[in-house]
């Protein structure tokens, strides 16, 4: 049975790598339809080490390389194995890899993510890809940076559909999920190879068999009173909120913690589920309610009291963006607190009470002038012109209601112009949902003129409120 089992996992892994998903490569034979640019920089493919990579070798500030057409109706992961190696600890001007999303239809590329810490190894980026009708490509760009040895390599890039926080535990990536690393306690991949195995289970929860893999931590090296282990899942990179649900072990002699919290990134905890009890060593599946409007690492801690304190094993961590709880009410979603302007207001509106405020306007861009931040082309919010400026003039523009009790990223474009004195001329109020002021929580000092700037705001407030 278990050599049929291995058979069949044999199969499995050589019908996965048969199977690579469109966007997906592993570098062995070809680049899969990657193709780079020769106006820059060339990439080399090195078939037997299995990555692609560009250096310094020759001379040039940048290399590209995009993906064939890609085409995604569901929620996706990209996961990116990559290594940036030079011999310079510090630089002025690093090296540095960027990943760009770029849509059809759209006359710029959007930075999904950037790295250029240097490292002796691969590392691993998930980041999460939302579902979109439009048909779109990668983009990998890789800046040289002044440093006159540098190598930017990629090992894998592979497209899954789900979330990146998400894992089976079954591939060696372990889906970006890292270890923390504790003297005494870390959380190990059980399972897998027999003979030199790392079981404390009989089997995994995913394949309900011994060769199936998922993660645990044991307390026989526990050296301290209430020494921690943790796990860390990928930074979520959209706005998602859902059901996260994942299946557990717990084996106690005397008391552990088992804790599972987000962590910000400012390094903000909140706990969102926790167990004490003693239970029986089988699967149990354990579901939390889960919103991370912003990016969030989600952090699986396991705190010990004792050597003999007994273990945790975690496998098979999946998301739903449906609310486990059957919460009354529908759950709020960041994406429609938000807007561009393109087609109307989105949720926004202006109060006439007020006066008149901002119109929705299109101009042709020039020397003189920028067009819209979103595509160049498009339509933005104007106000205070020669038209409607006047002694105590004020526009106010409302967003839609904010549930309370959650904390908010607000991020905005805005240019100035023609203003002698900018200070105050542009500010950010909270109102209760009645009207009534609250807080001012931006205004603008100082701002280069004509220019497309970004502000980025944190708020957290206990009453549904209105920016």
């Amino acid at each position: 049975a278990v050599t049929g089992a291995r058979s069949v996992l044999a199969a499995l892994r050589l019908a996965g790598a048969a199977l690579l998903s469109p966007g997906s490569c592993t570098f062995e034979e070809s680049a899969c339809g990657y193709q780079w640019d020769y106006a820059h920089l060339p990439w080399t493919l090195h078939g037997e080490g299995h990555y692609i990579s560009v250096d310094t070798s020759y001379e040039g500030e940048k290399a590209v390389l995009s993906s064939p057409d890609l085409y995604s109706e569901e929620w996706s992961c990209v996961r990116l194995i990559y290594q940036i190696a030079t011999t310079s600890v510090t630089s002025s001007d690093p090296a540095r890899l960027n990943l760009y999303l770029r849509q059809e239809g759209e006359s710029f590329d959007r930075l999904l993510w950037s790295a250029k810490e240097p490292s002796d190894s691969w590392l691993i980026a998930s980041l999460d890809l939302m579902n979109s009708t439009k048909k779109y490509k990668l983009v990998l760009e890789g800046e040289m940076g002044q440093d006159k040895s540098t190598s930017i390599a990629i090992f894998e890039i592979k497209i899954t559909s789900g979330y990146c926080i998400e894992c089976d535990f079954e591939e060696n990536h372990l889906c970006g999920y890292v270890n923390r690393w504790n003297p005494n306690v870390n959380w190990f991949v059980g399972g897998g190879n027999i003979r030199n195995s790392q079981s404390i289970l009989p089997k995994d929860h995913t394949l309900n068999s011994a060769l199936g893999h998922y993660m645990y931590v044991d307390s026989v090296y526990v050296k301290h009173f209430q020494e921690v282990a943790q796990l860390v899942s990928p930074k979520t990179m959209a706005p998602i909120s859902g059901c996260l649900s994942f299946y557990y072990q717990l084996k106690q002699e005397s008391s552990i913690v088992f804790t599972v919290y987000l962590r910000d990134m400012s390094g903000f905890y909140e706990e969102i589920w926790k167990t004490e009890s003693a239970l029986n060593a089988d699967w149990t599946l354990a579901e939390v309610d889960f919103n991370a409007p912003y990016p969030m690492e989600v952090i699986f801690e396991v705190a010990f009291n004792s050597a003999k304190g007994g273990y945790v094993a975690l496998d098979d961590i999946s998301f739903s963006p449906v609310y486990c709880s059957n919460q009354t009410g529908t759950p709020f979603n960041p994406a429609n607190a938000g807007c561009n302007f393109e087609e109307d207001l989105c949720n926004f509106y202006q109060d006439h009470k007020d006066g008149p405020g901002w119109s929705r306007v299109k101009v042709k861009r020039n020397v003189y002038r920028a067009g819209d931040h979103t595509t160049g082309f498009g339509y933005y919010l104007l106000a205070n012109t020669k038209f409607t400026s006047q002694p105590g003039y004020i526009g106010r523009l409302y967003g839609p209601t904010l549930p309370g009790n959650l904390q908010f990223c607000l991020r905005f474009y805005y240019a100035l112009y023609g203003f002698f004195k900018m200070s105050g001329t542009l500010a950010v109020y909270i109102f209760e949902e009645n009207h009534v002021v609250q807080e001012k929580i931006w205004s603008v000092l100082d701002s280069p003129k004509g220019v497309w700037t970004q502000a980025e705001i944190s708020f957290k407030k206990p009453m549904p409120c209105k920016v």
